[in-house]
Parts: C-alpha cells; structure tokens; sequence
C-alpha cells in the first residue's frame, strides 16, 4: 500500500519552521485582497520573497501563475515549493 502524501498543512508547517531556523520572519497570507496571492511572505534583511505551497505533484492553478509573475515583475522572488 502506497503511503498517503502529506497534506498541504504539514508540508507548509515544516517550510514555515526551516525558513525561521534561517532567521526569516514567516508571514502566512490568509486574508489579502487579492485572490491567488502566494501562501507565505518571507522577510529578511529588508527583502521579501513569497512562497506558494503545493503537494507533490500538484501545480499552481491559472490564477496563481498570474499572481506569481505579476510579483516576479514587481522585482520580488517567488517560488513554488512541495516539502
């Protein structure tokens, strides 16, 4: 029997906790007025960068892509991560 992947909750715990280990403050974005906004905004050293979490396998929808790359073209980084 195939173990089950972990949900979306435990994989985002564990990358809230090693991005704090690296001195980041860790934001989770839950209410923003707009919608697809990435998960997660990291601040360190005066510069933010924003992480979208997904299971594996799974890719950002439509909607998310877009808020993505309208971010990459403000001049921020922004990644997808799965673990």
């Amino acid at each position: 029997m195939k173990p089950k992947p972990p949900l979306e909750s435990e994989i985002q715990r564990n990358i809230v906790r090693r991005y704090e280990r690296e001195g980041y403050i860790v934001v989770k974005i839950t209410l923003c007025n707009k919608s697809g906004f990435p998960d997660l905004m990291l601040l360190r050293d005066g510069v933010a960068s924003f992480v979208e979490v997904k299971r594996p396998g799974q890719k950002p929808r439509p909607l998310q892509r877009y808020r993505m790359d309208e971010l990459r073209k403000a001049g921020f980084a922004v990644q997808v991560l799965t673990e």
